[in-house]
């Protein structure tokens, strides 16, 4: 412990001298009951951020799964869209060394992008774009995983 902490104790101490015991309980359940709000607080936020959860009555441990379950299925999703953006990386770049691209010219400064990309303008490079992508036609929203019922494995 260092002298800083010696003073501090000590400063704590005397305050604590002038109040009584129904004081301190009363100061005490306050801060407990602060806490206990900011985790429920915490707690509806986490539900209202998981999509199968939205608004709906949950339990504490439900909350936890649904929200454990979301981030795997995101995880997976973002690693199958990191994939396509490399894919059409690699196929963007070997058009572009076999010269096929006409008119091919990277984005413009302006381009507010946060990703690391360098994407063409021209039809063969949005062409693939829009070839690649692995859930054309097919809804991407995000639903739980049923449980299994009887028989099912």
């Amino acid at each position: 412990m260092s002298d800083n902490d010696d003073i501090e104790v000590e400063s704590d101490e005397e305050q604590p001298r002038f109040q009584s015991a129904a004081d301190k309980r009363a100061h005490h359940n306050a801060l407990e009951r602060k806490r206990r709000d900011h985790i429920k607080d915490s707690f509806h936020s986490l539900r209202d951020s998981v999509p199968s959860l939205q608004g709906e009555k949950a339990s504490r441990a439900q909350i936890l799964d649904k929200a454990t379950e979301y981030i795997q299925y995101m995880r997976r999703k973002n690693h199958t869209h990191q994939q396509d953006i490399d894919d059409l990386k690699r196929q963007n770049a070997l058009l572009e060394q076999q010269g096929s691209v006409p008119n091919c010219r990277p984005l413009p400064p302006q381009h507010n992008c946060h990703h690391q990309h360098h994407l063409c303008r021209c039809p063969i490079s949005l062409l693939s774009l829009s070839l690649k992508s692995p859930k054309a036609g097919r809804s991407s929203g995000w639903r739980p995983a049923k449980p299994l019922g009887a028989g099912q494995q």
